[in-house]
Protein backbone atom coordinates (compact mmCIF):
# COMPACT_ATOMS: atom_id res chain seq x y z
CA UNK A 1 0.00 0.00 0.00
CA UNK A 2 2.97 2.35 -0.01
CA UNK A 3 3.45 3.27 -3.68
CA UNK A 4 0.50 5.67 -3.79
CA UNK A 5 0.92 9.24 -2.56
CA UNK A 6 -1.73 10.95 -0.44
CA UNK A 7 -2.05 14.74 -0.45
CA UNK A 8 -3.30 16.10 2.87
CA UNK A 9 -4.42 19.73 2.72
CA UNK A 10 -4.68 20.80 6.35
CA UNK A 11 -3.77 24.03 8.12
CA UNK A 12 -4.18 22.85 11.73
CA UNK A 13 -0.91 21.32 12.99
CA UNK A 14 -2.75 19.21 15.59
CA UNK A 15 -5.11 17.75 12.97
CA UNK A 16 -2.17 17.13 10.65
CA UNK A 17 -0.28 15.27 13.38
CA UNK A 18 -3.39 13.31 14.35
CA UNK A 19 -4.04 12.28 10.74
CA UNK A 20 -0.43 11.20 10.16
CA UNK A 21 -0.49 9.26 13.44
CA UNK A 22 -3.73 7.56 12.43
CA UNK A 23 -2.15 6.51 9.12
CA UNK A 24 0.87 5.02 10.91
CA UNK A 25 -1.27 3.28 13.55
CA UNK A 26 -3.35 1.71 10.77
CA UNK A 27 -0.24 0.53 8.89
CA UNK A 28 -0.85 2.93 6.03
CA UNK A 29 2.71 3.69 5.00
CA UNK A 30 2.02 5.66 1.85
CA UNK A 31 3.93 8.85 1.30
CA UNK A 32 1.84 11.75 2.59
CA UNK A 33 2.50 15.19 1.17
CA UNK A 34 1.05 18.09 3.18
CA UNK A 35 -0.10 21.49 1.97
CA UNK A 36 -0.86 23.92 4.80
CA UNK A 37 -3.12 26.31 2.90
CA UNK A 38 -5.13 26.50 -0.27
CA UNK A 39 -2.41 28.29 -2.22
CA UNK A 40 0.17 25.61 -1.39
CA UNK A 41 -2.33 22.98 -2.54
CA UNK A 42 -2.87 24.68 -5.90
CA UNK A 43 0.87 25.20 -6.30
CA UNK A 44 1.35 21.46 -5.77
CA UNK A 45 -0.77 20.81 -8.87
CA UNK A 46 -0.29 23.90 -11.02
CA UNK A 47 2.73 25.84 -9.72
CA UNK A 48 6.32 25.85 -10.91
CA UNK A 49 7.75 22.34 -10.67
CA UNK A 50 4.30 20.77 -10.28
CA UNK A 51 5.01 18.22 -12.99
CA UNK A 52 7.67 16.71 -10.71
CA UNK A 53 5.17 16.12 -7.87
CA UNK A 54 3.62 12.70 -7.48
CA UNK A 55 0.02 12.49 -8.62
CA UNK A 56 -1.84 11.62 -5.42
CA UNK A 57 -4.16 8.65 -5.33
CA UNK A 58 -6.46 10.72 -3.13
CA UNK A 59 -6.62 14.29 -1.82
CA UNK A 60 -7.81 14.86 1.75
CA UNK A 61 -9.07 18.43 1.80
CA UNK A 62 -10.01 20.57 4.78
CA UNK A 63 -12.55 23.30 4.05
CA UNK A 64 -11.44 26.08 6.37
CA UNK A 65 -8.04 26.99 4.95
CA UNK A 66 -6.04 30.22 4.92
CA UNK A 67 -5.34 32.11 1.68
CA UNK A 68 -7.72 30.06 -0.50
CA UNK A 69 -10.51 28.05 1.13
CA UNK A 70 -11.11 24.37 0.47
CA UNK A 71 -14.17 24.85 -1.72
CA UNK A 72 -12.23 27.15 -4.04
CA UNK A 73 -9.38 24.62 -4.19
CA UNK A 74 -11.92 21.97 -5.15
CA UNK A 75 -13.48 24.25 -7.80
CA UNK A 76 -10.09 24.82 -9.40
CA UNK A 77 -9.20 21.12 -9.32
CA UNK A 78 -12.49 20.26 -11.01
CA UNK A 79 -12.09 23.05 -13.59
CA UNK A 80 -8.75 21.75 -14.86
CA UNK A 81 -8.63 18.81 -17.27
CA UNK A 82 -5.53 17.41 -15.54
CA UNK A 83 -7.15 17.12 -12.10
CA UNK A 84 -10.88 16.99 -12.75
CA UNK A 85 -11.08 13.22 -12.09
CA UNK A 86 -8.76 13.17 -9.08
CA UNK A 87 -10.50 11.72 -5.99
CA UNK A 88 -11.05 14.46 -3.41
CA UNK A 89 -12.29 13.61 0.07
CA UNK A 90 -13.41 16.50 2.25
CA UNK A 91 -12.00 15.84 5.73
CA UNK A 92 -13.35 18.55 7.98
CA UNK A 93 -14.67 19.35 11.42
CA UNK A 94 -17.42 21.52 9.93
CA UNK A 95 -20.91 20.66 11.11
CA UNK A 96 -22.49 23.13 8.67
CA UNK A 97 -25.02 21.49 6.34
CA UNK A 98 -24.23 24.13 3.71
CA UNK A 99 -20.57 23.01 3.67
CA UNK A 100 -21.71 19.44 3.02
CA UNK A 101 -24.06 20.49 0.21
CA UNK A 102 -21.54 22.89 -1.35
CA UNK A 103 -18.78 20.27 -1.26
CA UNK A 104 -20.81 17.74 -3.21
CA UNK A 105 -22.15 20.40 -5.56
CA UNK A 106 -18.60 21.48 -6.45
CA UNK A 107 -17.46 17.89 -7.02
CA UNK A 108 -16.27 16.21 -3.82
CA UNK A 109 -16.10 12.43 -4.02
CA UNK A 110 -16.71 11.99 -0.30
CA UNK A 111 -17.35 14.10 2.80
CA UNK A 112 -16.04 12.93 6.17
CA UNK A 113 -16.51 14.83 9.41
CA UNK A 114 -13.48 14.45 11.65
CA UNK A 115 -14.63 12.52 14.69
CA UNK A 116 -13.66 14.18 17.98
CA UNK A 117 -12.96 10.83 19.65
CA UNK A 118 -9.48 9.50 18.76
CA UNK A 119 -10.55 5.86 18.41
CA UNK A 120 -13.38 6.89 16.06
CA UNK A 121 -10.92 9.02 14.09
CA UNK A 122 -8.56 6.03 13.86
CA UNK A 123 -11.38 3.88 12.51
CA UNK A 124 -12.39 6.54 9.99
CA UNK A 125 -8.81 6.74 8.68
CA UNK A 126 -8.57 2.92 8.55
CA UNK A 127 -11.73 2.73 6.42
CA UNK A 128 -10.62 5.67 4.28
CA UNK A 129 -7.30 3.92 3.60
CA UNK A 130 -8.99 0.61 2.83
CA UNK A 131 -11.37 2.16 0.34
CA UNK A 132 -9.29 4.83 -1.43
CA UNK A 133 -5.92 3.06 -1.39
CA UNK A 134 -6.93 -0.57 -1.99
CA UNK A 135 -10.48 -1.00 -3.27
CA UNK A 136 -11.04 2.08 -5.42
CA UNK A 137 -9.96 2.06 -9.08
CA UNK A 138 -8.61 5.50 -9.89
CA UNK A 139 -9.25 7.23 -13.21
CA UNK A 140 -6.08 8.17 -15.11
CA UNK A 141 -4.79 11.64 -14.28
CA UNK A 142 -2.89 13.56 -16.94
CA UNK A 143 0.27 15.58 -16.54
CA UNK A 144 1.32 18.61 -18.51
CA UNK A 145 -0.52 21.56 -19.96
CA UNK A 146 -4.32 21.56 -20.13
CA UNK A 147 -5.92 21.42 -23.56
Amino acid sequence: MNDKTILLIEDNPDDEMLTLRAFRNNNIHNEVKVAHDGQQALDYFFGEGASENAVPVVVLLDLKLPKIDGLEVLRRLRADERTMLLPVVILTSSMEEQDLISSYRVGANSYIRKPVDFSQFMEAIRQLGLYWLILNEQAPVRRGQPK
